[in-house]
């Protein structure tokens, strides 16, 4: 059984994360996905927990029937590179390759002996940040989100939430 690891912070899951997630599935068996700066939330660049973040990818996988292929495993960020990796493979089940744009990743990974492949995406050039402006600005998701993904982002008022983190961003 081939195994893949897909790293992020998923702030929130969009459809670029989820079109790479299918397409990495074609090389492996099972992905393990990562939920980085899992202890990071209510902020600008991170405002959903990492439950949040397990919940919406979780939908997301169960609507396309891959939940079962899948383990969502969240990591808090540790500041000493050097020892990324090793703590990432103490939380994960082995794996065999990595999924990553990311250089640093990209380079840790490779430091540490792994396989580096990039994630591509069928759905063009989508940032979470773009999509955050979205929900905060009431505009359609639909072109950057998994349905189930909106409608749990429905559910929790996430427009709410990142209006309200940025405006206790200005008032500090």
């Amino acid at each position: 059984m081939k195994r893949g690891l897909f790293v992020g912070r998923f702030q929130p899951y969009h459809t670029g994360h989820h079109q790479a997630l299918l397409n990495g599935l074609k090389k492996v068996d099972e992905m393990i996905i990562v939920i980085g700066s899992s202890k990071e939330s209510f902020q600008p660049e991170n405002p959903f927990t990492a439950g949040e973040r397990i919940e919406m990818i979780s939908e997301a996988l169960k609507e396309s029937k891959i939940y079962e292929k899948c383990f969502i495993i969240p990591v808090e960020d540790i500041k000493e590179y050097a020892l990324w990796t090793q703590r990432i493979k103490s939380f994960c089940p082995n794996f065999d390759i990595v999924f990553s744009n990311n250089p640093l990743v990209k380079e840790l990974f490779e430091a540490d002996g792994y396989k580096v492949e990039k994630m591509v995406s069928d759905n063009g050039h989508i940032d979470s940040t773009k999509v955050r402006k979205k929900i905060l600005n009431k505009k359609s998701l639909s072109d950057v989100l998994p349905k189930s993904v909106e409608t749990y982002l429905k559910k929790i008022n996430a427009q709410k939430r990142i209006k309200s983190i940025l405006e206790d961003e200005i008032k500090q």
